[in-house]
């Protein structure tokens, strides 16, 4: 599994795409992207192998890259991609690869006073300790909460698993059925 990932060093992640620098970039690209590609290289001939699964975290964000850290949702958008081309190029050597895409979840990232739903919510001029309870409804989570760190796992864990043995090549949203992206 490659879940490694996070915002923009150094940047405001509320900002615009002028507000990143090349380094901010490579940095964003480095850490959401090429870290799985690195990763996935390593264990690619183990996995045709073994005939194992790769599965990707990627964001909901890369779907619509405006909605977030410009560079971080553009690194997703290409985690996404790369999940796509590893399934057509390897599943004929029996290696699956899929890609979950959460929404926002109930993790740090939104509930820290310095994560990254503290500085959207400054941006916003909401108060952060009511952000995290409101996020759903403004984002149209059809669950009316945020998604819980555990149906993440419970989802990578089915992928990863024989149960998904013909599943390969697809993104799976889990955002509470969001109807827009953050």
């Amino acid at each position: 599994m490659n879940n490694v990932g996070g915002g923009d060093p150094g940047a405001d992640p509320t900002g615009g795409f002028l507000s990143f620098t090349d380094e901010q970039w490579s940095e964003a690209f480095n850490l959401n992207f090429l870290t799985a590609v690195r990763t996935t290289r390593a264990a690619l001939p183990h996995l045709t192998e073994s005939r194992g699964s790769v599965v990707n975290i990627s964001s909901n964000g890369a779907r619509t890259p405006h909605a977030g850290p410009v560079p971080y949702t553009t690194a997703k958008a290409a985690l996404t991609a790369l999940g796509k081309a590893l399934a057509e190029e390897f599943g004929p050597l029996g290696v699956r690869v899929n890609t979950v895409s959460p929404g926002p979840v109930r993790t740090a990232m939104w509930e820290s006073p310095d994560g990254y739903g503290a500085e959207l919510s400054r941006s916003m001029g909401v108060e952060h300790e009511q952000f995290p309870a409101g996020l759903p409804a403004a984002v149209g989570m059809v669950t009316g909460r945020l998604v819980h760190p555990d149906e993440v796992a419970a989802l990578v864990a089915c992928l990863a698993s024989p149960r998904a043995g013909s599943t390969t090549g697809a993104d799976h949203i889990i955002d509470g059925g969001s109807i827009k992206t953050v």
